[in-house]
């Protein structure tokens, strides 16, 4: 391994969770150098090989994929399907071929045609809550199994509980900032993952974590690992949190 290039074998050994029935959260987002979460509008105009790669790695460690609505219609999220050699690690690990997506809404303003059901490896959770609207919740289960997190909004603390009871202890979050900013409230995230890229945005761009309230968590630097002008970050919960 030097600075510029990252072998895969490398990356995935600094990403490895060793005690996987314990319940883990980790966030994974790429940011510009003054903080920006996106370029042109998309966090993808932001990352690079590196980041791809701790992209596809993170995705392949983990037994669900949590993210928010809007991330899912402003991305282009599809169907999660692995590589060949992604597919093996997996099942000889214990795992199944591909993890669901879980996709976090109140107001269920998704569409069940929307590729990310249509095109899904492995069935889709929606979270959701008491209140949302009743015919939506209807038509989404028919492609997703609905999972109901909280009375008028979604419970943020609820939806990790209820993520571990249904046998996906090891969650990955990939945004967008407000469901960020919303883990972070309900103090259920136990990593960030984070590529700076070697990008100054300026702009209107939004943070990584976005919510109506700050809820500081005291984080421990892993690792910082350097791949060409961009670098990679892991950081843990802080010890005394």
């Amino acid at each position: 391994m030097t600075t510029q290039t990252l072998e895969p074998s490398e990356v995935l050994r600094r990403y490895l969770i060793d005690e996987r029935a314990t319940p883990h959260l980790r966030v994974n987002f790429v940011s510009s150098l003054d903080g920006a979460a996106t370029h042109d509008g998309l966090s993808g105009g932001l990352g690079d090989a590196a980041d791809r790669l701790v992209f596809d790695t993170l995705r392949m460690l983990t037994d669900v994929i949590l993210v928010g609505a809007g991330t899912v219609r402003a991305e282009g999220y599809g169907g999660i399907r692995f590589t060949e050699e992604a597919v093996a690690w997996r099942l000889a690990h214990g795992l199944p071929e591909h993890p669901p997506v879980a996709i976090v809404s109140g107001r269920l303003d998704l569409d069940p045609a929307h590729p990310v059901f249509t095109r899904a490896a492995t069935r889709p959770l929606v979270v959701t809550h008491a209140q949302a609207p009743a015919e939506r919740r209807a038509a989404l289960a028919a492609v997703a199994d609905v999972l109901v997190c909280g009375e008028a909004a979604v419970d943020h603390g609820s939806l990790a509980r209820t993520l571990t009871e249904r046998g996906y202890p090891q969650v990955l979050c990939e945004g967008g900032p407000s469901l960020f900013g919303a883990l972070l409230a309900a103090d259920t995230v136990d990593e960030l993952c984070l590529t700076l890229a070697p990008l100054l945005e300026s702009g209107q761009a939004p943070r990584i974590a976005v919510a109506p309230e700050g809820s500081s968590r005291r984080m421990r630097l892993v690792h910082a690992l350097p791949a060409g002008d961009t670098l990679l970050l892991r950081y843990l919960r802080g010890r005394e949190s």
